[in-house]
């Protein structure tokens, strides 16, 4: 069996001009940014920093970001390279198809599904539960003084069953607007964008306000004084490293830090999506790599920013007796309750602002699952009828209403809360062979002959070092995972050699036209469009 069979990077580049099977060009660099911005600020960066300091590491926190921050940013060099060299669908997929065979791509792509599907599913139903925190701040829903609820309220019962009626509307509106044109649906996302990252600063000076020196020290706080119930646990939830090492919970001092970065990481959690949109960026060799890398910058400023205000207005036990379980469920909201003179509309801005968060989050995420999809149907490893384009908007309609009806399924009846580990370890998987698919890709390129002169792509610097330090912090990030997600990740792992042995490998495009394949998408490509091989692509655009 040819596992390991490798789609050329010219087949490659010109499977997205196939007709029918094409996206439409309309992004440019501010506007992969916003998609940046507007996945990775959401409900983390209002409520990992609080639960992380209360539960992990206190006040050192604020390193945990940095950690998480410099591994994305290593990971995400390696994406703009790979994107800016191959501008079409498919992100981490696309590049381990032409760098390291058709298995490993397999996997990859299989792994980015679990991430966005499982993404948009966590974020969506927080979305629920926040609209109506919203409801009830806002005097239009609570519970009365029977602790019955009363008012408007997200969850209904239908015939026994609990159905997430806002959360389903949330998600086909955001369908629509993503059918209707990936253009339009980033210009509504950057309004959006603008409201939360306002809400943001404005959060940020106002914490700043009640910033006491004090609730700083100790910087990192000792294990014990964590407590008994966060310094232990059971198997199941000890970080694979510590298990693998006979020690207890990473909790306070150094490891509690890195074990943070681990937890953390999940507030970055959607940079990557901005590659999947580069087969829809103009110029995409110069704005991909742009809009990734300043996207994440802002993120990352942000998320310090909020960190290092939140340990000034609160210590680690005040988040913890403040919540009654022992700080897993605290947020920025409760530090500042603990101020007695906090402004009475700092609860309100704040709960519109992660709102408005998550509502971007989920529909950047649903595009870059669905343009997943289409390219791994495109390819043939997933049914090829999916991959068809609407003529008028040149969006994959058919992908975008099937995620979004089994995304209503999945979040609109059932708990995903205990799903968000899966997504950590979905996108550092990727992050690896992106990492180490950099190194590969340049020596495949020097094999073709004259590779290396060609300079109108990004490159990521210092190579190999840089890639392959890269894709070792993102191993060890995977290890600082719970044992419980390593398993069912193992379990998601198998579902799909099932799926790729039982059906992927006999469509595949590639095996059914090893020889063929370049040469027919450019065939069609110069009958089509009226070009030839000399074109480069930034002038086809």
């Amino acid at each position: 069996m040819q596992l390991m069979r490798r789609r050329s990077i010219e087949a490659t580049i010109a499977a997205s001009d196939e007709p029918q099977r094409q996206l439409k060009r309309t992004l440019g660099a501010g506007d992969l940014m916003v998609l940046g911005i507007s996945v990775v600020i959401g409900a983390g960066i209002f409520s990992k920093a609080a639960q992380v300091s209360a539960t992990q590491t206190g006040p050192s926190v604020v390193v945990s970001f940095v950690i998480a921050g410099i591994v994305c940013a290593l990971a995400a060099l390696c994406y703009a390279e790979f994107a800016s060299y191959m501008p079409v669908a498919g992100s981490a997929y696309t590049f381990s198809y032409a760098s390291m065979g058709e298995l490993l791509a397999w996997i990859i792509g299989w792994d980015l599904i679990l991430e966005m599907f499982f993404a948009a599913s966590v974020v969506a139903k927080a979305w629920g539960l926040y609209f109506d925190n919203f409801l009830h701040v806002f005097g239009l829903g609570g519970v009365d003084s029977d602790g019955v609820p009363s008012g408007i309220h997200n969850t209904v019962q239908l015939g026994g069953v609990s159905f997430d009626w806002g959360t389903a509307i949330l998600i086909a509106v955001l369908a629509t607007l993503l059918a209707a044109g990936t253009k339009l649906s980033t210009r509504v996302t950057g309004v959006l964008t603008a409201v939360k990252v306002a809400i943001v600063l404005l959060i940020i000076v106002v914490g700043f306000a009640f910033f006491s020196a004090s609730n700083l020290s100790p910087f990192v706080p000792s294990p014990e004084s964590f407590g008994e119930s966060t310094t232990h646990g059971t198997t199941m939830t000890q970080t694979l490293f510590s298990w693998m090492a006979g020690a207890e919970l990473s909790v306070g001092g150094v490891m509690g830090i890195l074990a943070g970065a681990g937890t953390v990481f999940f507030a970055f959690i959607g940079f990557d999506v901005v590659a999947t949109a580069a087969e829809e960026t103009k110029n995409p060799r110069r704005n991909v790599p742009r809009g990734i890398l300043g996207g994440l910058a802002i993120c990352t400023g942000l998320y310090i920013a909020v960190s290092i205000a939140l340990s000034g207005m609160a210590t680690p036990q005040q988040l913890r007796d403040a919540t009654p379980d022992g700080g897993a469920s605290a947020t920025i909201i409760t530090a500042f309750q603990l101020q007695p003179n906090a402004p009475a509309w700092a609860t309100q801005v704040i709960t519109v602002g992660i709102l408005v968060g998550l509502t971007t989050v989920v529909m950047v995420l649903m595009l870059g699952l669905t343009r997943i999809v289409f390219a791994m149907s495109r390819d043939g490893l997933l049914p090829r009828g999916m991959s068809k384009t609407s003529e008028k908007r040149g969006t994959p309609v058919m992908i975008q209403v099937g995620t979004a009806v089994l995304l209503v399924i999945v979040t609109c009846f059932f708990s995903v809360d205990v799903l968000g580990n899966m997504v950590n370890i979905g996108t550092l998987s990727a992050f690896v062979l992106v990492s180490f698919g950099i190194p590969i890709l340049r020596r495949r390129q020097l094999k073709a002959g004259g590779g290396e002169a060609k300079a109108d792509h990004f490159k990521v610097p210092w190579s190999p070092a840089l890639p392959i330090i890269s894709g070792v912090l993102c191993l060890w990030l995977m290890l600082q995972l719970d044992v419980e997600t390593w398993l069912r990740f193992l379990v998601w792992l198998a579902l799909g050699f099932a799926i790729y042995f039982g059906y992927s490998y006999r469509s595949s495009q590639l095996g059914k036209n090893p020889d063929q394949l370049a040469a027919d998408y450019r065939e069609a490509l110069q009958t089509a469009v009226g070009v030839d091989d000399d074109t480069p692509r930034r002038d086809r655009d």
